[in-house]
């Protein structure tokens, strides 16, 4: 879709790294003109692909800010809200979806905002290979592919394994902070979270935690809303030292 440099690739990791169940389903929906736009003329300045090849320097990706790492974006808005709050903060937005990556870089471009980057491709990659360790303030994972179907709980996102890298890439007191309205989800996040020895519930009486000032209400989640599901917070802070060890 885009030449080699102006936009993302459509599978930047190839097959160098070991097959593995995926939590994301790659979208390459229609991108329109304004998104297709933004990407050919921002993506070799604000994005970058998660090919896995090196590891990033986030003060110099984000001019030596703290970064918080949120994976999945949709579209983008909740993300660019958050970023224009909290300037002084660096937002590493990963997402599969290429008119998301294009609307994100967009609205960056239109609202002055210098301190969003957009990541193109796998997050367990860019944890895994591209982030050193204790190099993150924060992480976001707000409103994740549920997979209701019980054979597809294994592609949930939020699972042991997972906990283990990200704290491995979080520094002491950072926080991951999850977001879903699917209750058999958030009541799995909460237990995983809860018997993690890397995490600890910020909430003093070990629940779900009240939607933060800092979260917009997506659309996503005002859909859900209107169709009477609940929506949870859980907010987990990463212990001293992580139990595991991931490079």
């Amino acid at each position: 879709m885009f030449p080699d440099g102006e936009g993302p690739a459509a599978d930047p990791a190839g097959s160098q790294f070991e097959r593995r169940i995926r939590s994301f389903q790659p979208r390459r929906s229609r991108v329109t003109a304004g998104q297709g736009d933004a990407l050919r003329r921002l993506w070799s300045r604000w994005g970058l692909d998660i090919d896995g090849s090196r590891q990033l320097d986030l003060d110099e990706l984000l001019g030596g800010r703290p970064v918080v790492l949120e994976i999945g974006f949709g579209m983008g808005e909740a993300t660019a809200q958050m970023a224009a709050a909290d300037p002084d903060t660096g937002i590493l937005a990963v997402d599969v979806h290429t008119p998301g990556q294009g609307n994100l870089l967009r609205l960056a471009e239109s609202g002055g905002m210098d301190n969003v980057r957009v990541a193109n491709g796998d997050a367990i990659i860019l944890l895994r290979e591209m982030l050193a360790p204790e190099s993150l303030d924060g992480l976001r994972v707000y409103f994740p592919d549920p997979w209701p179907k019980k054979r597809h709980h294994k592609r949930r996102l939020i699972q042991p394994e997972f906990l283990t890298l990200a704290a491995s890439r979080l520094r002491p007191g950072a926080v991951l902070h999850c977001a879903t309205d699917w209750e058999p989800y958030a009541e799995q996040m909460l237990e995983v979270l809860t018997d993690h020895p890397d995490f600890v519930n910020t909430e003093a009486d070990g629940g779900y935690a009240p939607r933060p000032g800092f979260r917009p209400l997506t659309r996503f989640e005002g859909q859900g809303l209107d169709k009477g599901h609940a929506v949870h917070d859980l907010l987990f802070a990463r212990t001293g030292k992580p139990s595991g060890s991931t490079g």
